[in-house]
């Protein structure tokens, strides 16, 4: 007896349906620990007391007691602020330093640049956290610590990735303009501003928003180095909800919630700039 093999519309079939199978279960995945979020923040405290269990519905689905509590307490309004005050001085720093060092590699030649690139590839490979004892003492000796301009510039001055990102743009403009623009008597400065940084408006938005949901979610920096009540960020003021022997989770999800909502919103609407960022980068 044998075996016939499948046909070409059978091995489609297949195909078609483990690739939506692997589609649901990632899903699945990521949806699944957001709704636990999500409906965490509409219990009280006497439905997460009686632990009915993670994805059991509230007796109210309206009750936003929660997030009125996050909100007041978790003092989001001074946390936002400081949010945005960091942001806007990180993220501006980044894309200046970062564009200039880009066109410097690429289009200065100058001893051990080859040295240069190696060397910002190699702090890529290294931890962050073997380094933060000699960062801390740095930070402290120049009278940051307990400011928003610590992670400011360590924000700044540590994104490599940034540097990449806007090498693999400068790389693909022609450097027949920078010639054209010295014979009409520009300087570097000059071309770099009028020539090189509007051709690098796509990096720039890739740069924007991927640096910006990173310090926007970052936990570890602004609590390290603002550990003042009166510096807290978004990050840092969900973590007073949790005290030395108990944790309010239901207020903490709420606050959770209120977090992700910014960042989802601007995601879903910048979502093609940074897929295009990322495509033209890597195939140019």
């Amino acid at each position: 007896m044998t075996l016939m093999a499948p046909t070409p519309a059978v091995r489609r079939g297949v195909a078609r349906t483990f690739t939506y199978l692997s589609l649901v279960v990632a899903s699945v995945v990521v949806l699944l620990p957001l709704a636990v979020v999500f409906l965490t923040s509409l219990k009280t405290s006497q439905e997460m007391a009686d632990d009915s269990g993670a994805l059991s519905l509230p007796g109210d689905l309206l009750n936003l007691d929660n997030y009125v509590t996050a909100f007041q307490d978790g003092r989001m309004l001074m946390a936002i602020g400081n949010t945005a005050f960091i942001l806007l001085f990180a993220i501006t720093g980044t894309v200046i330093i970062g564009s200039m060092a880009a066109y410097a590699i690429d289009r200065f030649t100058f001893r051990f640049r080859k040295l240069v690139v190696a060397l910002f590839l190699f702090a890529t490979l290294v931890p962050g956290v073997t380094t933060q004892v000699a960062t801390f003492q740095i930070v402290n000796s120049f009278g940051m610590f307990d400011s928003r301009w610590a992670p400011i510039m360590l924000y700044t001055g540590t994104d490599i990735v940034s540097i990449y990102i806007f090498l693999q743009f400068v790389r693909s403009i022609p450097i027949s303009l920078d010639e054209s623009a010295r014979l009409d008597g520009a300087n570097a400065f000059t071309i770099y501003r009028k020539i090189i940084f509007p051709l690098l408006k796509p990096a720039i938005a890739t740069v924007v928003i991927v640096k910006g949901i990173a310090v926007y979610n970052d936990f570890y920096i602004p609590f390290l180095y603002m550990p003042s009540k009166d510096l807290g960020v978004i990050s840092t003021s969900l973590f007073r909800f949790k005290g030395p022997f108990d944790a309010h989770w239901e207020v903490i999800s709420a606050g959770a919630v209120l977090v992700i909502l910014p960042t989802l919103i601007v995601f879903l609407f910048l979502q093609r700039y940074i897929y295009n960022g990322f495509m033209r980068g890597a195939t140019r």
